[in-house]
């Protein structure tokens, strides 16, 4: 026979005589150099890490705050057929004015009543000093609040987007003109309403007539800039004077977060654990892994959860929008300024790269800094943290937050439990479940935790964050 793979005493991939042992044949006596297993998807899981977390008693935390009247704007939905555009009806509760009203059929005829207009970018909407003679709900797109400044210059008070209202007050006040202007950033759909339409139908329904007047009397209340019942105060006063009497009116109905959970069963063949435990322990690795995945779904729980989620669970006033888009230093410095002792940024590592870019754009040096050994960037010198469970939506923005920490700041903090049974890290366990008819060990893995905003300030949210520019 001529055929070389028929020959042991030649190479079997050129054919030449073998000179010694093949690799493949040392590797049955040789014991490899290897790595425990591998995973992608483990983060730094930076909100985790500088969240103060605090321990609870009872399953869960109550936050007692003062007295506070509801008057902040919500946000309201809206429908399309086509390129028309109406408001939901049941969505005009979020509005001050009609919060906690019940009565369908008026919500219906109130929302036939909005007549929608369109207007190009750099069109004014509304023109301070004239009549406040409507109502406007802005379906899509972003405007400007303008003022007239001291030295003639208009001022930009605030940014109004997708579904915020303006010109209620024109209906319960009666607002003879605007006090400040609005004009259009980009293409805007508004739905606008006239004050007399208001006006007709209060007439014709006596629920809402109640709701209106329900509402004049809790303007009337007298309260601070932040809506809470005011402390009454003398101050200043050099003789005698009789000093005012007061006290401090509690929220009756404080909000309660309680502990959530995140759990798999981990199930380990005996024949694996018992054989095949060097060099590595098959059940550790296997915990060891399945920990991670439980601590970043806890991470994107606390960002994205509806219930305690801090993307869902800021306060409508300190949620605010990009002025032209892409994230700029001006946005960082007005996150900034809405609260004291921030602490750090979070943001989707495509977010800080598009306020890298914009920092390169104008010439602005932005530093990094150094927390835990580890350098991240950095604004004012408060670090901005990457974080890729902030979602991204399919019109390519994001959110970036800001917060203040820590109970003894009134901030946002971590919610947690110590001690539980069978615990093998802070609030997490992994209990034996026990072994089944096919030689499979379960382990119970739990981990247990929530987040809490302290008063509503901690939290500041940048929305609309445009990455892709």
């Amino acid at each position: 026979m001529t055929d070389a793979s028929l020959r042991p005493d030649l190479d079997q991939e050129n054919g030449q005589p073998q000179m010694s042992l093949s690799t493949k044949g040392a590797r049955n006596l040789a014991k490899t150099t290897k790595t425990p297993p591998q995973m992608q998807g483990i983060t730094p899981r930076w909100l985790l890490q500088m969240l103060p977390w605090v321990q609870i008693k009872g399953g869960a935390y109550r936050v007692n705050r003062r007295l506070t009247y509801d008057v902040g704007n919500g946000r309201v939905s809206f429908t399309n057929t086509g390129a028309e555009v109406r408001v939901i009806p049941q969505a005009l509760c979020e509005l001050p004015l009609l919060r906690g009203f019940e009565d369908i059929s008026v919500l219906n005829a109130l929302a036939d009543r909005f007549v929608q207009q369109e207007f190009a970018p750099g069109e004014v909407i509304v023109q301070e000093g004239q009549p406040a003679d409507q109502v406007l709900l802005i379906a899509y797109g972003k405007v400007n609040k303008l003022k007239a400044g001291k030295y003639e210059a208009e001022a930009l008070r605030d940014i109004l987007a997708d579904g915020d209202c303006f010109g209620g007050e024109a209906i319960v006040l009666s607002q003879d003109t605007w006090d400040v202007s609005l004009k259009a950033i980009t293409r805007c759909i508004v739905l606008s309403l006239p004050v007399q339409a208001f006006r007709e139908l209060i007439n014709q329904s006596q629920a809402l007539h109640t709701q209106v007047d329900r509402f004049r009397v809790l303007l009337s209340k007298p309260q601070d800039k932040h809506n809470q019942a005011e402390i009454v105060l003398s101050a200043g006063h050099s003789q005698e004077t009789e000093l005012p009497r007061t006290f401090v009116d509690y929220d009756l109905n404080p909000r309660e977060y309680e502990l959530s959970v995140a759990q798999t069963i981990l199930q380990v063949n005996t024949r694996v654990a018992d054989l095949y435990n060097e060099p590595m322990n098959q059940t550790e690795q296997q915990l060891r892994l399945t920990i991670e995945a439980l601590r970043e779904r806890q991470e994107y729980e606390m960002l994205n959860n509806p219930d305690f989620g801090l993307l869902h669970n800021a306060d409508l006033k300190q949620r605010i929008f990009t002025r032209t888009g892409p994230p700029t230093p001006d946005d960082f410095d007005e996150l900034l300024s809405r609260r004291r002792k921030s602490k750090f940024f979070l943001a989707h590592p495509r977010a800080i790269a598009a306020f890298g870019r914009e920092c390169n754009r104008l010439g602005v040096y932005s530093p990094s800094i150094e927390v835990n050994g580890k350098i991240v960037p950095a604004w004012r010198n408060y670090p901005i943290f990457p974080c890729n469970k902030i979602p991204i939506t399919k019109e390519g923005t994001s959110s970036i937050l800001v917060l203040r920490v820590g109970e003894e700041n009134q901030g946002v903090i971590g919610l947690h439990k110590t001690g539980i049974p069978d615990e093998y890290q802070p609030s997490l366990s992994v209990r034996f479940l026990g072994i089944n008819e096919k030689a499979v060990i379960s382990y119970l893995v739990s981990a247990y935790y929530s987040a809490a905003v302290v008063i509503p300030d901690a939290l500041g949210i940048l929305e609309g964050v445009e990455i892709g520019r």
